[in-house]
């Protein structure tokens, strides 16, 4: 389990395919950036952009991870070198200042829009069908690994746009300065959502 507090911003150095096939994973190197790893050993779990991943190699400023492919069809920005949030798997010693979260990736959004509003900014993602329904005002969501707070939700025939309000403080420890009108980000819904959900299907 995750809270979706980012402890730091890695960077995926090298994506290496581990086949030949079209069904063939990658090996991901991950320089950790000041994520500490003195406590991390091999098949620890660390959350990548809210994926959670599974250590098979520790290097000297970093560590090693498989992905399958079918994670990798699953998810955005897993398959190209560049920046990445980075979360330990949470011990029950320490604070949940986010929310729990399983570091299972539900879906795909798309960014509609990014844009400053006064100090902060404004992030609306719209996601899909599937999803809609688990994003309630005032409740929570992760977007590529962060813990967020959804302001408003609008729904539509494709499924919803939510809207969130980034301060400065997010924006400055976080991959999200990133984001861009078309972008893709990874969303895991609420786990208590889910049993929301599964309270309400079983027949009395």
């Amino acid at each position: 389990m995750f809270t979706g507090i980012v402890a730091a911003v890695g960077k995926i150095t090298s994506v290496q395919a581990l086949g030949a096939g079209p069904d063939a994973g990658v090996r991901l190197n991950i320089d950790a950036g000041s994520l500490p790893l003195h406590d991390v050993n091999l098949g620890d779990s660390i959350a990548l952009n809210g994926a959670c991943m599974t250590v098979v190699e520790k290097t000297a400023h970093g560590f090693t991870v498989d992905v399958s492919r079918e994670s990798l069809s699953l998810t955005a920005g897993l398959d190209a070198q560049g920046e990445v949030n980075l979360e330990k798997a949470l011990t029950l010693a320490e604070r949940l200042g986010g929310h729990l979260v399983s570091g299972h990736v539900d879906g795909l959004g798309t960014v509609r829009k990014f844009e400053p509003v006064g100090e902060s900014w404004e992030l609306i993602v719209e996601a899909p069908k599937s999803l809609a329904k688990y994003l309630a005002y005032k409740g929570s969501v992760v977007v590529n690994g962060v813990s967020l707070t959804v302001n408003r939700v609008e729904d539509s025939a494709s499924g919803c746009s939510f809207s969130i309000n980034l301060i400065p403080h997010t924006i400055q420890v976080t991959t999200l300065k990133h984001l861009a009108a078309g972008s893709k980000v990874n969303l895991e819904i609420d786990v208590i959502a889910r049993y929301v959900e599964r309270m309400l299907s079983i027949d009395k």
